[in-house]
């Protein structure tokens, strides 16, 4: 197996969570770390490690494609991607490769912590709104109540395993995400090929979270969400579901302008107006790569989005309602309609 790390600025966590990989147990372990610009010595310090292996590509290449330089650079038939604030228990690695090494799973994800209180979880998947909104799972819940093997929407990115053989049918990540959102477009896509998405309680890894979000990664996260929602679904679904987005941008919009962040939230339509032939291109590639209809998707994706995650005004609670409502027409009965 090959673990992939990413540095970038200051990694206070870099060296623990290397050597934590290293020294897995049940699990030969290689650690590539893809240098992407660490400014703390951190990666130095590694050099000579056994069983790690410093990569610099010479400039940052963000998180997707920094996590495609060193899958590249993997000799393992199993692929896993730890965040460098994120420090894997000696056996969460094994436990997520036996996992994957099921046929019919795509990717394995890890029980993932708070580093301040490891009892609580940082994420059990990911959960997935229909309209593309993503959230960690359990955030703030005790393990204990996610202590069991179950399917789910999205993996969280900060620790996840899948076989080289998945890694490569899905061209890994798309390099124009940069960072954010990859791994929620990369778990639809292994759904889309009829895989799994798993969460694995006993595979623990101890994550140090840090919830906020500038205004770049508010530009990011909002661009990122519209290329995966624009690509995933099938035409008939997209155009239906379309009134719905409309409404939802210029309510993100609205608030966006509230909290001081809508230059961002325009920059993100208009990369996306500007790479245009792009985003056709990457529909086409993704749609013709599917094996599975929406209509199998869409049981995995949250018809509601929960007040602890989105503080929804209460003169909106009323219309979340009303588009879930809308959703669950869609998938019963646009997508029944849909074929590959």
């Amino acid at each position: 197996m090959t673990a992939i790390v990413l540095a970038y600025g200051d990694e206070p966590l870099l060296e623990d969570a290397v050597r934590a990989l290293a020294q897995s147990c049940a699990a030969r372990v290689d650690v590539i770390v893809v240098d992407n610009g660490c400014t703390d010595g951190g990666v130095d310090r590694l050099r000579g490690v056994d069983g790690v292996r410093v990569e610099r590509p010479g400039r940052n290449l963000g998180f997707a494609e920094g996590c495609n330089w060193g899958a590249a650079r993997a000799e393992g038939d199993v692929l896993a991607f730890v965040n460098s604030d994120a420090v894997a228990d000696p056996h969460a690695l094994a436990r997520m490769a036996a996992v994957a090494l099921r046929p019919e799973v795509g990717i394995a994800s890890a029980s993932l912590r708070l580093a301040d209180d490891p009892a609580l979880l940082n994420s059990a998947g990911n959960e997935l709104h229909y309209l593309g909104f993503c959230w960690c799972g359990g955030l703030g819940h005790p393990a204990a109540e996610y202590a069991e093997e179950r399917m789910v929407a999205a993996a969280t990115g900060a620790a996840m395993v899948l076989r080289r053989e998945v890694w490569r049918d899905l061209d890994g990540f798309a390099p124009e995400y940069f960072a954010y959102h990859e791994d929620t477009d990369l778990s639809l896509r292994c759904w889309q090929h009829g895989l799994a998405v798993v969460y694995v309680p006993d595979a623990v890894v101890v994550h140090r979270y840090a919830s906020g979000r500038s205004k770049a990664k508010f530009y990011l996260l909002e661009r990122n969400r519209l290329i995966t929602l624009f690509t995933t679904f099938e035409g008939p679904t997209l155009l239906a579901l379309l009134p719905l987005v409309v409404a939802v941008e210029l309510g993100v919009l609205a608030l966006a302008v509230r909290e001081g962040w809508a230059r961002r939230k325009l920059a993100g339509w208009w990369w996306l107006v500007r790479h245009g032939r792009w985003l056709r291109d990457r529909r086409r590639a993704v749609q013709a790569a599917r094996r599975a209809p929406d209509r199998a998707i869409a049981p995995r994706l949250a018809s509601r989005l929960p007040s602890e995650v989105v503080d929804i005004p209460r003169a909106a609670q009323f219309i979340d309602r009303l588009f879930a409502g809308y959703w669950r027409w869609v998938a019963r009965r646009v997508m029944s309609t849909n074929s590959l």
